[in-house]
């Protein structure tokens, strides 16, 4: 495979690429480039944060888990590219020295870079650009310090990188949704990478050989978003961190729920077509999009089918996907806000979900109208609460009706014991969310972020 990307301001045209190889490795093994280092290996920790540029901007994404020819068409700056070409240094590494925000060092690569991503964007809210960045020795206070020290100072004249223009197209690069059905036809069994932030772990950690694979992020029709009069329609290329921006003003809690999915990093990475097609029991999307009626698009070759979203998880890791067809997009019609979603996890931010709960429960004059309430790790697929559901329409919204359902989620549900949660704890959580949407919706404050003696 060949692919041609900008490196730093230098144009790179490599040869014999192959699907499994790491841009974090090329960095350090190949030119050399040692200041992104490799800390988790997982994207969990932003020691190898580096920003790509595109046509959809400029975005700080993990070179860990970030596939070499997921750069075709594009242009990477390391944290050796973030000080000026005459040494000159950025605002935020000068207020990082003046602030004291660096010990051992380690992290800082990584911080710097995703400071200046936020410095780039004029984002402020460092609580969530740099929570995708650990530190273990000097504490947040002074990189946040220097981060608000660095925001009034102009972005850099070499921070405005353009997207580089590829100079060759392959077949594993396809440059639209045609060209992937096509592939498919003639290679059933290529391996499709979107953000690789889950594919990118099957190489890093599992070691396994995706060959064939197909890189998908030239194919911009699948990235789309159109929000009509009565349905939103959301391409599978469509990074979570968009969607996160798109959806808030229709559904807020659907929104923040995604903030939580990951780091900046991960969620500029992953897409919602991915986040779908693992068929993961605890991935956070399909619990949301089942609550609001979602549809998935299908398509192989030139055929196009249409399933509910729930229909596709048939058991765990088997999904209703059929050889040569893929995921083009998902739509849910267009409805009051009547959505919560709910995210159990150990951690707040960036941990995987132990239950996730949404809801969407419509009422009519003091009636439940409409139930759709939908759950992941409660069971081996996300899974709807349809005895629940069932319970609850057409009685009065009353705390009675809502405490005779609560039952009816042991009949639903028979979650397992893990790492993360005891199936008591998870059945008990499940009951204790209706209740939460309940009080929510009569105006009673619950938030879990707020202390009360």
């Amino acid at each position: 495979m060949q692919i041609s990307f900008h490196l730093n301001g230098e144009a790179v045209v490599l040869d014999g690429v192959s699907p499994d190889d790491t841009t974090l490795d090329w960095l350090r093994e190949v030119r050399g480039l040692t200041g992104t280092k490799e800390g988790c290996n997982e994207g969990d920790c932003g020691a190898c944060t580096v920003l790509i540029t595109d046509d959809a901007g400029t975005r700080p994404l993990n070179a860990c888990i970030l596939l070499l020819p997921q750069l075709h068409g594009k242009s990477i700056r390391t944290i050796e590219g973030i000080n000026g070409p005459e040494g000159q240094p950025h605002p935020v590494q000068q207020a990082m020295v003046d602030l004291h925000g660096s010990q051992c060092g380690f992290c800082t690569p990584g911080f710097v870079v995703a400071m200046a991503a936020a410095h780039l964007s004029q984002t402020t809210d460092y609580n969530t650009a740099l929570a995708g960045n650990l530190c273990r020795c000097t504490g947040y206070a002074p990189i946040v310090r220097a981060a608000e020290a660095a925001a009034v100072q102009p972005v850099p004249t070499w921070m405005k990188t353009a997207p580089s223009q590829a100079t060759d197209t392959v077949p594993a690069l396809p440059e639209s949704s045609d060209a992937l059905a096509a592939l498919l036809i003639d290679a059933p069994e290529t391996t499709l990478v979107a953000g690789a932030t889950d594919v990118g772990l099957w190489v890093t950690k599992s070691l396994k050989d995706i060959a064939p694979a197909a890189f998908l992020h030239r194919c911009t029709d699948l990235q789309q978003i159109a929000v009509g009069d009565d349905t939103i329609h959301i391409g599978a290329g469509v990074t979570v961190e968009d969607l996160r921006h798109a959806i808030a003003p229709y559904h807020a809690s659907f929104a923040e729920m995604i903030r939580r999915y990951g780091s900046v990093q991960v969620r500029s990475a992953a897409t919602i077509g991915g986040n779908i097609a693992n068929g993961s029991p605890i991935g956070d999307g399909p619990p949301a999009l089942i609550a609001l009626e979602a549809r998935l698009h299908l398509r192989r070759g030139d055929d196009r089918r249409d399933i509910a979203l729930e229909d596709f998880f048939v058991d765990y890791g088997k999904q209703d996907l059929r050889a040569s067809e893929f995921v083009e997009a998902v739509s849910f019609p267009r409805q009051p806000d009547r959505l919560r979603c709910y995210k159990l996890s150990k951690r707040f931010d960036q941990d995987i979900s132990a239950v996730c709960g949404c809801f969407n429960i419509t009422v009519e004059n003091g009636t439940v109208a409409a139930a759709r309430i939908a759950f992941g790790g409660m069971a081996g697929v996300p899974k709807r609460a349809t005895d629940v559901e069932a319970a609850l329409t057409d009685a009065p919204w009353t705390m009675e009706t809502v405490t005779t359902a609560l039952p009816a989620f042991a009949r639903d549900f028979a979650p397992l014991s893990d790492m993360r949660a005891s199936a008591g704890y998870r059945l008990q959580t499940a009951q204790n969310l209706l209740l939460r949407y309940f009080h929510e919706d009569e105006g009673i404050a619950t938030s879990v972020l707020e202390v009360r003696v």
